[in-house]
């Protein structure tokens, strides 16, 4: 098949409405990728006239595409290669998606000369009623709007309903001035304004569909992963994005580093956070008179043996074995479980040879509510060195770990947010309490000197000494190096 792009026919009578022009030749990468010596000549100035120009030819051309697919359509060219209509064909031809070329038809027929009026639209190949959009092509001929501009102003204007297809004219006006203004996702936005106030019968059937459309679909990946996918209507949306954005905010600049994760690994986080919100209400409905909760099964032998070799330089040996997540019953590592027992609720209980229960203990909660409560007075919400986490559900963690006998006490504990409850745990950092405040020591590959950090929020000692200090007369005040210096 002779592909249409590289046919040039420019003879009189190839088809109404049909104009190609040669247009300019632009630089090309020579043979070896080395561009032309022409576009290293550019002054900055130029640089940037010259790829406005070519983003504008570059639309030119595609709306001279456009009439000689509308002109295809017309003579039904796609019966003679035995396609069924004009977007297979097309979609063959260019090698494209079925989206795309269904799209490029319905704005090559709607933009054409030869589309039908306002009074008689008619129904292209795709199914879909098809009404004339004049200053649309004017614009796009013009090279002031793209194709995805002309497929936003093309849908709002062939969904208009019959009683307000007299304004189409109007409509079609409104969205292309903006669009010369506007970028294709913005102008969706106007564009859906104008449905609401002039179809709103259309916008609430609309949502209803969009409703009905619903899903969400999760699933584990081979390497252990879980993927989710997910089509939530508008409200469901709104939902969802309100309460992940204040949790997937950056955290703020340390030493003026900014936050290494990526937008999705925030996301990831702030669903996390989001989760244990969830997890540590009481509005959940209870299974089996339990709230929901997070269950992991493992041997107290593997759980314990995760000992450390040398706890002031940060050193641990990992031992073997594994606990399993109760719920998709995959495995993960005892320092996953050690970390996740700090603040959780224990049940021991006796298992056979053949992994049946013998007996049950009484479960025990490792970080009871009197402790959290004052752990959250003297640390806030996290304790660890710089953290600006937002008010979430904050973990109580171990200094020594209570498998290893460590005491569930205010001096044996800090509270911690989930990002760095994990640090600590990953990277072994040391924390010990210096006159009840914790400090952090960073282990030697982050930090060689292994200069300690004070952490905690309350400042309440140290606003009570600020407060002191304002109150006492200044010749009472002992001197500071400010008054020193102004001495």
């Amino acid at each position: 098949m002779t592909p249409l792009m590289a046919s040039q026919d420019a003879t009189p009578g190839a088809g109404a409405g049909v104009v190609v022009s040669a247009l300019p030749a632009w630089d090309v990468p020579a043979p070896g990728g080395v561009w032309s010596s022409a576009v290293h000549s550019l002054s900055d100035e130029e640089l940037v006239s010259r790829i406005g120009e070519v983003e504008q030819r570059i639309r030119q051309a595609r709306m001279q595409q456009l009439r000689l697919i509308a002109e295809a359509d017309r003579r039904r060219l796609h019966t003679v290669c035995g396609a069924r209509s004009t977007q297979v064909w097309l979609q063959t031809l260019l090698n494209i998606d079925g989206q795309d070329a269904t799209n490029r038809v319905r704005i090559a027929t709607a933009t054409t000369p030869a589309a039908p009026t306002d009074a008689d639209a008619a129904a292209d190949t795709t199914g879909v009623d098809v009404v004339a959009l004049p200053e649309t092509g004017q614009a796009l001929a013009d090279g002031v709007i793209g194709l995805e501009h002309a497929r936003v102003i093309s849908r709002c204007v062939s969904r208009l309903p019959a009683h307000v297809r007299h304004q189409a004219g109007e409509v079609e006006r409104l969205l292309v001035d903006n669009a010369c203004r506007q970028c294709p996702r913005d102008l969706e936005k106007l564009a859906d304004r104008v449905r609401y106030t002039l179809d709103a019968d259309g916008a609430v059937a609309d949502e209803w569909a969009q409703f009905e459309s619903r899903e969400l679909h999760y699933a584990t990946a081979r390497d252990g992963m879980l993927v989710i996918k997910a089509r939530l209507d508008r409200e469901t949306g709104a939902k969802f994005v309100t309460a992940l954005q204040p949790l997937a905010a950056p955290r703020p600049e340390t030493d003026d580093i900014k936050d290494p994760r990526t937008v999705g690994q925030r996301n990831a986080d702030g669903l996390s956070t989001l989760l244990d919100l969830v997890l540590d209400t009481d509005g959940m409905p209870r299974a089996g008179g339990q709230k929901p909760h997070l269950t992991v099964t493992i041997d107290y032998t593997q759980l314990k043996n995760q000992l450390p070799t040398n706890p002031t330089g940060g050193e641990f040996t990992a031992a073997g074995g594994a606990g399993m997540l109760e719920g998709t019953g995959q495995y993960v590592s005892p320092q996953t479980v050690r970390r996740i027992a700090c603040d959780c609720e224990v049940l021991p209980m006796v298992l056979g040879g053949d992994s049946l229960p013998l007996d049950v203990g009484a479960s025990q909660r490792t970080a009871p509510t009197h402790i959290r409560a004052a752990l959250l007075v003297r640390d806030g919400a996290c304790a660890f060195p710089g953290c600006d986490h937002p008010a979430g559900t904050p973990q109580a963690h171990h200094i020594v770990h209570w498998i290893d006998g460590g005491p569930t006490s205010l001096d044996n504990m800090v509270i911690l947010c989930a990002h760095h409850h994990r640090t600590t745990h990953n990277h072994h950092w040391h924390i010990e309490l210096q006159r009840g405040r914790p400090v952090f020591t960073p282990p030697a590959n982050l930090d060689p000197a292994r200069t300690p950090k004070p952490g905690g929020k309350a400042q309440p000692a140290t606003h009570h000494h600020a407060l002191h200090h304002l109150n006492t007369p200044p010749e009472s005040r002992p001197p500071t190096s400010r008054s020193l210096a102004s001495t």
